[in-house]
């Protein structure tokens, strides 16, 4: 982390720890998430203008993230159905 994680930054590793192992591009998509984070903390650029898009930007990575594990529980479901009992 190199600096100490501002109270955005903080919630969003916390969160991002929720999930547990990341596999495909969820590591890349945390790391992009943590960096938004991380600006948002710091003040949002240009006087705190960029605010908005970096919040739009933020809630975006962590649905992306979210939407990958939803449709792995989703085939987990699925997949029981052909297991026999």
């Amino acid at each position: 982390m190199g600096s100490v994680a501002g109270p955005v930054e903080k919630a969003v590793r916390d969160d991002v720890e929720q999930l547990g192992d990341l596999v495909g591009v969820e590591p890349s998509l945390s790391e992009m998430a943590y960096r938004l984070a991380r600006e948002i903390d710091q003040g949002g650029g240009e006087d705190g203008r960029q605010l908005p898009q970096l919040n739009r930007e933020l809630r975006q990575t962590l649905a992306q993230l979210l939407e990958g594990r939803a449709a792995e529980e989703d085939d987990d479901d699925l997949g029981d159905l052909a297991a026999p009992e």
